[in-house]
């Protein structure tokens, strides 16, 4: 990961625990789920309840998480006894690769888990589209997860269900931080929020709202933060903070967007490609940025950070609300009221108290959020592995 995707040892380390604790995560479920189901008994009947598998899915991950949620989805369909197709993203083929020797290692029958290679646009299309597909679980974008949706919908020849869509997408995620917080410590959660592998994930902090009383302070806190961060090239130092964007092609979005961002707020730290031989981006923050701003507004999936003042913090649960994403947030603030309300009104699939709004765990965090950002899948949770199961009721009569 460090070498392929560019991590730092600390993320890549945090990837490798994740995928470990999926694979105990749900071949425990998996036990529970093949065993007798709670069902109300009447006596004149014996009944159960079987969760069987769908057949044969395709699983397409993303790049950012390349082992931890590659593993992931393709474990979760396959322990439910699922055969699977995986095409790997196409900037991170060789750890899906190495997963594959690992799965031979401990002797995953052949043809259970199928490695397919390739673009999406050659040979995702093809699979997704094919009629003897059961299911389709996804991570990645917006764009292209709706596509994956509306292919999935179409009933093709030979076709004889409906398919399942899995769907992790995108967010524009918020810590909100109220007159009341640790100042301190809200700022250390943003900057490694923000800024943690590059921003790079979809649970990334991109949008900080602070409640005007404390806005300046604050600013200046996140930014004299931030400028600590050490950036380089993460398999020469193991004390890298952050490494290069992924390619060419998201480096040049990023720019852009810093570009769009220059004229939608002031520019208070970065805003260029950093010093390396790669795709590096100098950590980079905005000011005074409306609330309604394409900054503000659309996923950049960088390390770009817009900072927005609200008027209170009620106006600062309204902005963090005003997506068309649903994701991750945080809110911060030591008045228990004010954390209940955000736990009422701030809509988003994972919403975390006085800490950063990355690094769910499995098993504690189910992973998964509303509205644009999917299908609220909950990965590392206790309803996941029934998205790759059905349910078979089975009744006899007793005489």
């Amino acid at each position: 990961m460090v070498y392929e995707v560019g991590k730092s040892w600390v993320e890549a380390d945090a990837d490798t625990a994740e995928a470990i604790d999926f694979l105990e995560f749900y071949g425990r479920e998996m036990i529970r789920l093949g065993g007798e189901q709670p069902l109300t008994k009447i006596p004149s009947e014996k009944n159960q309840l079987l969760y069987i598998p769908l057949g044969v899915g395709v699983v397409v991950p993303p790049w950012n998480f390349p082992l931890a949620i590659m593993l992931g989805m393709t474990s979760a369909a396959f322990v439910a006894g699922n055969t699977v197709l995986l095409k790997p993203s196409s900037d991170a083929p060789v750890i899906a690769a190495k997963f594959m020797e690992l799965l031979e290692e401990v002797g995953l029958p052949a043809g259970v888990v199928n490695y397919v290679p390739g673009s999406g646009a050659q040979v995702g299309d093809y699979i997704v589209q094919h009629p003897k597909v059961r299911f389709i679980a996804f991570t990645g974008s917006m764009e292209v997860g709706l596509r994956i949706n509306q292919e999935a919908a179409v009933a093709r020849e030979g076709q004889i269900w409906i398919k399942r869509a899995v769907l992790e997408m995108g967010g524009k995620d918020s810590i909100v931080v109220d007159s009341e917080a640790d100042l301190d410590d809200a700022a250390a959660n943003v900057v490694g929020s923000a800024f943690g592998f590059q921003g790079q994930k979809c649970s990334a902090c991109s949008r900080a709202i602070i409640v005007k009383d404390v806005y300046d302070e604050m600013v200046k806190k996140i930014v004299d933060k931030a400028k600590t961060i050490k950036q380089g090239t993460p398999y020469d130092s193991k004390d890298v903070y952050m490494g290069p964007v992924i390619n060419q092609s998201a480096c040049e979005k990023i720019l852009d967007y810093i570009e769009i961002g220059k004229t939608e707020g002031e520019l208070v730290l970065g805003g260029h490609r950093a010093a390396g031989d790669g795709f590096f981006i100098a950590p980079t923050i905005f000011t005074d940025v409306h609330r309604d701003a394409r900054i503000s507004q659309e996923e950049i999936f960088g390390p770009v950070l817009a900072c927005i003042k609200a008027d209170d913090y009620d106006d600062a649960l309204a902005i963090a609300n005003n997506t068309i994403y649903g994701l991750t947030g945080s809110a911060y603030s030591k008045n228990r009221e004010k954390l209940e309300k955000a736990g009422r009104v701030f809509h988003v699939g994972n919403l975390y108290y006085n800490r950063k709004c990355t690094g769910a765990l499995v098993g504690v965090h189910p992973f998964g959020g509303f509205n644009m950002s999917g299908t609220d899948s909950k990965a590392g949770g206790r309803d996941y592995l029934l998205l790759f199961t059905q349910a078979k009721s089975i009744s006899e009569k007793v005489s």
